[in-house]
């Protein structure tokens, strides 16, 4: 906790904040649908694509341009005709899969915690 507000002691340490920069990328749920399909191996872009159905051609190819940028994928492409591509997780990847695998057990076991929450504050303020 101490170094969270060392690093935010003004707005210029803020625009540094390795962690605000590091969570631009990680923190969106495209982010963490693509690392958690990953996990089990390598997948096509197709494969990708099916696994994660409401994402569209163009944010997955944005994720996942963002994720091999912050060095947590590796694109291969394959000396094909056509070219094939597939991606899977480098080692900083897999290090930060640990993390989310973390992250993704505790929503699960809280969810019906936040649900009943949710529908509390929802019935004390009226909200539908």
């Amino acid at each position: 906790m101490e170094r969270w507000t060392a690093l935010n002691q003004s707005p210029a340490d803020r625009r540094q904040c390795p962690v605000r920069e590091v969570l631009d990328h990680l923190g969106d749920k495209w982010t963490a649908l693509i690392v958690l399909t990953l996990s089990h191996g390598a997948c096509r872009f197709s494969a990708l694509q099916r696994t994660i159905p409401d994402i569209s051609k163009r944010m997955l190819t944005q994720s996942l341009r963002n994720l091999e940028r912050d060095g947590l994928l590796f694109r291969r492409v394959y000396p094909t005709k056509p070219p094939a591509v597939d991606y899977r997780l480098t080692p900083l990847g897999e290090s930060f899969l640990g993390q989310l695998q973390a992250l993704a057990i505790w929503a699960e076991d809280s969810h019906p915690t936040i649900r009943a929450a949710r529908a509390q504050f929802d019935a004390a303020n009226g909200e539908v």
